[in-house]
């Protein structure tokens, strides 16, 4: 079984398995304004405790802060106590069937779900992961 993670405007597919949005919220830029593209259609769950703040998100999109900075600061709110249970389960439920996150970031350079997806495999070492 695999991990993949995907911007969540590409086409889904069968091989993407348990679509999970680690979005926040399902908004525009502003943060306010919902992004009518996101509909329920487009994942199975949304588990937004996995995202990153969105001060944080917005920090980062303003350049107010490194990307090195950005990933500080996401590791450390994933590896809280509570927070880290839930990235264990995920890692857990990939290593059994497949699993693709997904965030609206086109691609994973500075992306999140990339971050977590290596999270995930400090779980689950024996856990595939792709990037599509």
């Amino acid at each position: 079984m695999a991990l993949y993670t995907k911007s969540i405007f590409k086409e889904a597919s069968l091989e993407d398995g348990l679509r999970i949005s680690v979005m926040s919220r399902h908004t525009l830029n502003d943060g306010k304004t919902i992004d009518e593209r996101i509909t329920r259609e487009k994942y199975d769950v949304h588990l937004p405790q996995l995202a990153p703040h969105p001060k944080l998100v917005g920090a980062w999109h303003r350049k107010e802060i490194s990307w090195n900075l950005f990933e500080q600061k996401y590791f450390k709110h994933i590896r809280t106590e509570d927070i880290a249970s839930f990235v264990e389960a995920l890692a857990a439920v990939a290593s059994q069937t497949d699993i693709t996150i997904l965030c609206s970031e086109d691609t994973t350079e500075y992306c999140h779900r990339r971050l977590l997806a290596e999270e995930c495999k400090k779980y689950q070492l024996r856990l595939i992961v792709f990037h599509k």
